[in-house]
């Protein structure tokens, strides 16, 4: 029996209905045909993962453009000398990459996204921090960075350590450390 799927979509699109159609519609004994490679998935991996599994269910696949049949010895044969090469162009691409990020390590940059804040404001932050009268938002607020972030780069900003002296406070002679929870929404 023959049962015709037609896909309006680009095969870089992730979800496509009459691709998933037809590989729920095939049995084993089936084979799924298809106009080119490009139809059936969007890179090379996911084209070996697709015929593997494919493989696995006793469904036989043929790209007409490419003259490729799995159901043949030759079939399997070619596309397996394909998924070896994409295999090898992965692993180049990653050897590449490796290296890129070494040589710019030693070239003094690294990759990634730059701080929020920066040392003078963490050092700002702190001072503030020492004020109870300042809550944890407002300090965000006025570094503009989100409380989490100031958590982020201050973990201790959830409770801060203020000085009391035995003297009530007047003279310094020994220094106690009092923990105290701060504030942390805004004064209303």
């Amino acid at each position: 029996m023959r049962k015709d799927f037609t896909e309006q979509m680009s095969g870089a699109v992730t979800d496509r209905p009459a691709l998933h159609d037809a590989l729920e519609f095939a049995r084993s004994g089936d084979t799924l045909i298809v106009w080119k490679l490009d139809r059936l998935a969007r890179s090379m991996k996911q084209l070996i993962e697709t015929v593997e599994t494919l493989r696995v269910r006793g469904i036989g696949f043929r790209s007409l453009t490419e003259a490729l049949d799995t159901t043949t010895a030759q079939g399997r044969l070619v596309f397996h000398m394909f998924g070896a090469l994409a295999e090898f162009e992965r692993s180049l691409i990653r050897e590449r990459t490796q290296a890129g990020l070494v040589a710019a390590r030693r070239a003094g940059r690294t990759g990634g996204r730059p701080p929020k804040l920066t040392d003078d404001d963490i050092e700002a932050a702190k001072a503030m921090l020492a004020n109870p009268d300042i809550g944890v938002t407002q300090i965000a607020h006025c570094l503009g960075v989100s409380p989490a972030t100031l958590y982020r780069y201050i973990p201790t900003a959830r409770t801060a350590i203020f000085p009391t002296f035995e003297n009530g406070g007047r003279t310094p002679g020994r220094v106690e450390w009092l923990e105290m929870p701060l504030k942390t929404g805004l004064k209303g």
